[in-house]
């Protein structure tokens, strides 16, 4: 059993307990971040711990939609150390992958402590940093951050939104098409979830309207490793400059799979233009084009949850995180992990195993050298 769960006097409120690095968030990076620790030497519950504020295993995965099966997941990249073999394909993706994640966990005893809610990095004593959570606070002296997206959805803002009579909603609580039976919707959303969504809902709603800011690019062909190195560095390249990280199908483009193909040609994927505004009934267009609704889903994306890293001051004029690698440049004792060229399950898998790499030599640099 995990030291800190053995003992809730030593995770009260008011408790403080040292650790060599704390890691917050427990999907695939901050997973594959633990592994890298462990095999470094480091033990789970002493030298360091990982805090997760998800009721279960599964990351971001346990609240995918149950239409969503594992088949339709595209690009799911085992956990280093353990591979993901046998699952069901069409048994929905936040079973299997939160199975998995649950197997992998204790297979490999990182000791996973949840819910966990971290409201707060900041300075802390002798060059540690205090991590104050829900279940006390932890002095690390070295961090990796995985806390990914899910929990800060992106809602954009347009005039009359909060006119609008209807249901408005967010891929964050997409409940599946069967809730949209019989409605006219219109998505919003010119990303991989918008398409998967508005295909799903066609299939029983009234009416559907796809709406996107710019022109969607639907990717022919494979998608190799040059590809995927070359959109990387796109991403990369706005983190090096302190720029928030754009999505990933910003610079991948939608894969024209069989599915996207029918949705073409039955006209579905028949894109508009962002409106101008809603009213109580629906959307205007600039040129007075009106379409009444009774749901909108915003399929618009997620932003980085790194509000608890505010007091460290580590963004940018530009509004991000400049990060080298994986290190933040402002504070070399974090490390985010998942964010920007590594969000992705395998940018993430590598990016735990870098993060370890330079906090080894934090940690030796410290003189509490870490066992080879």
């Amino acid at each position: 059993m995990n030291d800190f769960a053995a003992d809730p006097v030593r995770t009260g409120p008011g408790a403080v307990r040292e650790v060599e690095v704390a890691v917050v968030g427990a999907g695939q990076a901050g997973l594959s971040g633990a592994y890298h620790l462990r095999r470094a030497g480091l033990e789970p519950g002493r030298d360091f711990v990982v805090l997760d504020h998800s009721p279960r295993p599964g990351g971001a995965w346990q609240f995918r939609w149950p239409t969503l099966t594992y088949g339709k997941v595209h690009g799911m990249h085992a956990l280093p150390g353990m591979e993901l073999e046998g699952a069901d394909p069409e048994r929905p993706s936040a079973e299997v992958i939160g199975d998995y994640f649950a197997a992998y966990e204790e297979a490999f005893g990182l000791g996973v402590l949840r819910p966990v809610d971290v409201s707060a990095v900041r300075e802390g004593d002798g060059g540690r940093l205090r991590v104050e959570s829900s279940a006390g606070v932890f002095s690390a002296r070295a961090l990796i951050n995985a806390t990914g997206t899910w929990d800060r959805p992106f809602w954009p803002r347009y005039p009359g939104q909060e006119l609008f009579r209807g249901r408005q909603l967010h891929t964050a609580g997409y409940p599946g098409p069967a809730a949209f039976a019989g409605a006219r919707v219109i998505v919003v959303g010119g990303g991989t979830s918008g398409v998967q969504h508005l295909l799903e809902i066609a299939e029983v709603a009234a009416e559907t309207t796809w709406v996107t800011r710019r022109p969607p690019v639907f990717r022919e062909g494979p998608f190799g490793e040059a590809e995927g190195r070359a959109a990387v560095a796109l991403v990369d390249r706005r983190v090096r400059q302190g720029l928030p990280p754009q999505s990933v199908v910003s610079v991948t483009g939608l894969p024209l799979n069989d599915a996207v193909r029918r949705g073409r040609d039955a006209g579905v994927l028949d894109r508009r233009p962002m409106f101008e505004r809603l009213t109580e009934n629906g959307a205007v267009w600039a040129d007075g084009t009106r379409v009444d609704a009774d749901v909108i889903l915003w399929a618009t994306g997620f932003r980085a949850a790194v509000d608890h890293l505010a007091p460290l001051r580590l963004r940018e004029p530009g509004g991000g995180i400049r990060v080298e690698g994986t290190r933040a440049v402002r504070d070399e004792r974090v490390h985010l992990v998942g964010y920007g060229p590594s969000a992705s399950t395998i940018g993430a898998n590598r990016a735990g195993a870098a993060a370890v790499r330079d906090i080894r030599r934090l940690l030796t640099r410290a003189q509490h050298p870490v066992p080879a």
